[in-house]
Order: C-alpha cells, then sequence, then structure tokens
C-alpha cells in the first residue's frame, strides 16, 4: 500500500467480510473528483443502513480526492486505491468484486442521488424475486447543479431491454442501475475490450435476467467537461469495433453457459 494509503487508513487488498442478503453495496469508481465526490457520498450515505456498505475505488488520483473522503468520516465508507491508473471499466470491476452486499449498486462520482432511490428500487427487488436489474430515468444537471433537462431517456427516446436494441445503441447508464449478487456469475470478469462496463451487464442481464425500469429520476446526472464517458458519438470504426467485441464475448459466454441453454 503507498504512502497515502497508510496514513489515511485506506485498505489495499482486506479479506472481503461474508457476503449478507440484506445488505446494500454501493459500488464507485473516483479519478479527480474533488469537486464533487463530497456531495454526491452524502447524498448516498443518508439513504444506507448501517450494515450497508459505500465501496470506492480511486484510480490514482492525482487530486486531493482521498482526503475529501476521509474527511466524511463514516465507517460504512470502504476505499481501495489503484497504484496505477487502470481506467473506468477495471476500477468499477473491482468496486463490484470488492462489495459484499446482495443488492449492488453503481454509482459516479460526480452525480447526486434524489430521496428515497434506494427505498424504491429495493422495493422492486422485493416484489418480484425474480428480478435481476433495475435501472431509472435521471435528471440532467451541468457543473453546477442546474437541471438541463428532466429525463435522460426521454430525449434518447425510451428505454427498452433487449440484446439487439441495446447492442446497437447502448441504453443501459451505469450510474442509474443496481443488480442482484447472483448475476456476477455472468457478469465477472468484465471483459477489457468491450465499450463500457455499464453496456455489457446490461446486454448480458438481458439474456440471463430480468430488467425493470423506473419511469421517474431518482439520480441527477452531471454533464460537464472532464466526465469518464463523452456525450458525443465516438468514431464509425471505433464503434464498429466495439461491437464486433460486444458479440464476441456475448458468444463466448453464452458457449461457457451452455449447459444451462440444453
Amino acid at each position: 500500500m503507498d504512502q497515502r494509503g497508510r496514513r489515511l487508513g485506506f485498505r489495499e487488498s482486506p479479506a472481503r467480510p461474508g457476503i449478507s442478503m440484506n445488505k446494500v453495496s454501493v459500488c464507485m469508481a473516483t479519478y479527480n473528483g474533488r469537486a464533487f465526490a463530497e456531495a454526491q457520498l452524502a447524498s448516498i450515505l443518508r439513504q444506507l443502513r448501517k450494515d450497508d456498505e459505500l465501496i470506492v475505488v480511486d484510480d490514482n488520483s492525482k487530486d486531493d480526492t482521498l482526503r475529501v473522503i476521509d474527511a466524511i468520516g463514516d465507517a460504512r465508507i470502504k476505499v481501495f486505491i489503484n497504484k496505477t491508473n487502470l481506467g473506468v471499466v477495471k476500477a468499477f470491476e473491482r468496486a463490484i468484486r470488492e462489495a459484499s452486499g446482495d443488492i449492488i449498486f453503481l454509482s459516479d462520482q460526480d452525480d447526486l442521488w434524489l430521496e428515497n432511490k434506494t427505498e424504491k428500487v429495493l422495493g422492486l427487488f422485493m416484489a418480484d424475486p425474480e428480478l435481476t436489474l433495475v435501472l431509472s430515468d435521471a435528471q440532467i444537471i451541468d457543473s453546477e447543479g442546474a437541471i438541463v433537462s428532466s429525463s435522460f431517456f426521454t430525449h434518447r427516446g425510451g428505454f427498452r431491454a433487449g440484446v439487439l436494441r441495446n447492442a446497437l445503441r447502448n441504453g443501459y447508464l451505469g450510474c442509474s442501475m443496481a443488480f442482484r449478487r447472483k448475476m456476477l456469475e455472468y457478469f465477472m470478469p468484465i471483459p477489457p475490450d468491450i465499450p463500457m462496463h455499464d453496456m455489457w451487464i446490461g446486454i448480458v442481464n438481458d439474456i440471463f435476467g430480468k430488467t425493470a425500469f423506473i419511469d421517474e429520476p431518482l439520480i441527477q446526472y452531471r454533464r460537464h467537461g472532464n466526465n469518464a464517458t463523452s456525450p458525443h458519438h465516438a468514431g464509425l470504426r471505433r464503434m464498429l469495433c466495439w461491437r464486433a467485441s460486444l458479440l464476441k464475448n456475448i458468444a463466448l459466454l453464452l458457449w461457457r453457459n451452455k449447459s444451462k441453454w440444453t
């Protein structure tokens, strides 16, 4: 562990605690997130119970993100530090691996959770034991917190689950998603050559699980100049390469799990 990790009391690679069927784990990746992380963490923590956890994987930040997190002083926050910058997909993969709860929420460092997000999402999971993934709509806000749009999905023609439609145009917004731990046997490991972790998780869940969409904003999704994902489309060649990689990895996953289909 590096000097910063020792001084702040952060843990590099402890043994994972036992899995709890009633526990919520919120997984967040941080990188140079000082400007917004404190407000986001506060919006999450006030919705968590004492036995829930907020897993933060810091991807080798160069600012004082870790000091901001440490100053909060909440034992439910568990911070893990990447010694080198591995990128957003690998940071989220590590956060998910470190989680110990049965319901796993994904969270960006710069958004804000609206009131009752966890209550409404957990209510759906409790009502339907077959449900494996829930996502919600989101308001879009700017760097100052002003609402730019009241609905993320309205501008995208709404949300519909399905492998083909989401492979062509991803509708899964990671920071608005939560899923059951049992799906990790399919989600993990996250292939290194897929476009984004949320696209992979959503499409794999379309194959092996059941999705529900809450047509109500439960987070404020912040768009600013330093987002990990760009609001602009990638070039055609890159998009085709991504889709080819996605289809390849889906085919491999189906082959590994062929016994479930026979």
